[in-house]
């Protein structure tokens, strides 16, 4: 298995995928009833996830993600056709990022083709979702669209581009600066992007009509989790949400579950909790994975408090070793972090992409699920543990059967 995140000379085969959660498998078991295999550089060890708190110690830093996860899939109209709706990420505009996907006759879906623009598609209780623009140059997988209500007019932008002015719908960086820093920093060099600089100051501003529609509430009356192929069937959104899951004021929230703190319970937080180890909150909101290209992630919205930004600087001086619950932990915290590794507090959009080229600056160690092997995740992994550690380690899951996907064993690499 060589080249793992560029040759890709490995496959997952079909019986590996993690079909149902945990606690659905048999009779007494819980969240935490998957296998951890754990990589410290290229040596592996495998264990039960029950046995995690042994294998940190006090002193230890755990990031966790507090997104909760949303019912984020529901059944529309596109003229003729049935079609299932993703919906993945509301920008500044109002506007949401989402896919549309095919029925497969099965529970599940497929790919088909998005757009065209100006393309209406009718939803559950009168609502409208104008499809309107790409969400990026080259793909059409994801779009930008309005939800509008029956009959109401479709809400305009005032100022700027029409559709926005930017990759992000009309100023996704507002207000997305370090605490302190009058300036702001880009993302991916340690912090939200400055709105001025990036997003032409108030351009971007929506005004909204008397029709506008709140999203995140008609996904609560007739959304769904979404689901894929590899699932054996539906599952109430109680299975998606993490035990760190907080309601965000807003509504906002996960399009996918942030995975790989789902096998926590609150028996094993007060474990680790009396045993030293301490829990930094942050929030990093997910948008729809592309489950058939594997492209790279794009810009989500994310927040490290200020409370966090400490813990994590106070464990680094310590000694202590912080730990990423996820890559979406990796991905907020790397954004909040300077040149010189400390971490400020920040909110706003990263589009960072964590590689072996650019490193991580505060990060020891990643908990997270196993990967397919064209995910770009794959490299965020090589950045934390190195290339051999990362081969290694997959080369020992599939050797040892593990299960792949949200309902799956979990991976603990430390460097």
């Amino acid at each position: 298995m060589r080249a793992l995140a560029r040759g890709r000379a490995w496959s997952v085969p079909e019986e590996l995928s993690a079909r149902v959660p945990a606690e659905r498998r048999g009779p007494g078991l819980g969240r935490d009833a998957v296998r951890l295999l754990v990589s410290r550089g290229t040596e592996v060890t495998h264990h039960a996830f029950p046995e995690l708190p042994g294998l940190l110690r006090a002193g230890d830093l755990l990031l966790v993600n507090t997104s909760p996860t949303l019912a984020a899939a529901a059944d529309g109209r596109l003229g003729s056709d049935h079609v299932v709706v993703h919906f993945s990420t509301r920008g500044e505009d109002g506007r949401w990022a989402v896919e549309l996907r095919a029925p497969d006759g099965r529970g599940t879906t497929r790919p088909r083709a998005g757009g065209p623009a100006g393309a209406v598609v009718e939803l559950a209780e009168g609502v409208r979702l104008v499809l309107e623009e790409p969400l990026a140059a080259g793909s059409e997988r994801l779009w930008w669209a309005r939800a509008v209500a029956s009959g109401a007019r479709d809400g305009r932008v005032r100022g700027g581009n029409a559709l926005g002015g930017n990759a992000l719908g009309g100023g996704p960086h507002d207000g997305g600066t370090h605490d302190g820093d009058a300036t702001g920093t880009d993302a991916r060099d340690g912090g939200a992007a400055d709105a001025d600089a990036r997003d032409g100051g108030a351009a971007g501003r929506v005004v909204r009509p008397s029709g506008v529609v709140d999203v995140p509430g008609l996904l609560r009356r007739h959304g769904r989790p979404i689901r894929y192929a590899y699932t054996e069937r539906d599952q109430p959104l109680s299975a998606y949400q993490t035990v760190f899951a907080l309601p965000g004021a807003d509504g906002a929230g996960s399009a996918e579950m942030p995975s790989a703190a789902r096998p926590f319970t609150p028996r094993l937080v007060a474990e680790l909790v009396s045993r030293g180890v301490q829990f930094a909150p942050l929030t990093l909101h997910t948008g729809v994975a592309s489950a058939e290209a594997h492209e790279p992630p794009y810009p989500e919205r994310f927040a490290v408090p200020e409370a966090s930004a400490r813990l994590v600087n106070a464990a680094r001086a310590g000694g202590g070793r912080v730990v990423a619950v996820g890559t979406t932990a990796v991905r907020a915290v790397e954004s909040a972090a300077g040149a010189d590794g400390i971490v400020r507090a920040c909110a706003g959009w990263t589009d960072l992409v964590v590689t072996p080229g650019r490193g991580v600056r505060v990060v020891d160690g990643l908990l997270t699920g196993l990967h397919e092997p064209e995910a770009s995740h794959l490299l965020m992994l090589e950045a934390v543990a190195g290339r051999e550690a990362v081969e290694r380690g997959y080369e020992e899951a599939l050797a040892g059967r593990y299960l792949w996907h949200e309902f799956g064993d979990v991976h603990l690499l430390l460097r």
